[in-house]
């Protein structure tokens, strides 16, 4: 059985030439799942996500909230940091490639905004990067800081 994110389609082999210009549906794929061809670069991978947004300030009790909200709405969320005028969202995506976990992410606060009463804030930084260097990069002791319990905090 696929998943597919509310409003896009699947083609019958997920991939086809496409007119310039045109989008292509974006779509989660279940383990196994391969290409028509049966390579396995076309296999879902995990992508870790860092979504950052700011604009007007906020009550920060409405922001928390919301993000709350947020975190219920998309159960793949693992952290959420928030001020009155900025916050910064972290969570795993499983898409094929860079291009389909960015491009959900991007359109992750736009459209959970009226559901979740999210502020209209406008994204000003997304970093999206896959498992080997998330590890690489914690194991290091740089890039995002794992010590975050997950949940919804205020940032310090």
């Amino acid at each position: 059985m696929r998943r597919v994110r509310p409003g896009t389609t699947v083609s019958p082999g997920g991939r086809g030439s496409r007119a310039a210009g045109e989008e292509r549906a974006l779509t989660s794929v279940t383990a196994g799942d391969r290409h028509r061809g049966g390579e396995a670069r076309d296999l879902p991978r995990l992508w870790h996500v860092t979504l950052s947004v700011s604009g007007e300030p906020a009550p920060v009790a409405e922001v928390r909230r919301a993000l709350e909200q947020l975190a219920q709405d998309h159960p793949f969320l693992l952290t959420s940091r928030y001020a009155d005028d900025h916050a910064e969202i972290r969570y795993w995506e499983e898409a094929r490639d860079l291009h389909d976990a960015a491009a959900v992410a991007l359109r992750l606060w736009g459209e959970h905004r009226r559901t979740a009463g999210l502020p209209p804030w406008e994204i000003v930084g997304l970093e999206v990067i896959d498992r080997a260097t998330y590890r690489q990069r914690v194991a290091a002791g740089h890039g995002p800081v794992p010590a975050t319990p997950v949940g919804v905090h205020p940032f310090p």
